[in-house]
């Protein structure tokens, strides 16, 4: 199942949906990687809202997706963590170190915005 990436000015958005498979989540991470130089983007934004569960490969994953990023020069943003998922992911100890997370899309792009302006 491949996962739309969207580009709306010099960010890239992907909302992952239900169902995603570890290879899934490796070709969103490939496809990333190469979008954000051929695209130019400044910023991507992880929107994990439809997910009812992050296991740990997703979290090193999606870690490693904003890393990536960084490197190329591209900040990221993961928004939507639900409720439940936040307390899983507490619970399981699974943590998303240095990876800037936000409520929803719109705090999202705000916070990229924040930074490009600053």
């Amino acid at each position: 199942m491949a996962t739309p990436i969207l580009k709306q000015g010099e960010v890239l958005i992907a909302s992952l949906q239900p169902g995603l498979t570890d290879g899934d989540l490796g070709l969103l991470r490939d496809e990333l990687a190469a979008r954000v130089g051929s695209a130019r983007a400044r910023g991507v934004v992880l929107d994990v809202s439809a997910l009812d569960v992050v296991d740990s490969f997703a979290a090193r994953t999606l870690r490693a997706i904003a890393h990536t990023a960084r490197l190329r020069g591209a900040e990221t943003v993961i928004v939507g963590i639900q409720p439940d998922v936040a307390f899983s992911m507490v619970q399981l100890g699974i943590t998303l170190e240095d990876v800037s997370t936000a409520l929803d899309l719109e705090e999202g792009l705000a916070r990229l915005r924040s930074r490009r302006e600053a």
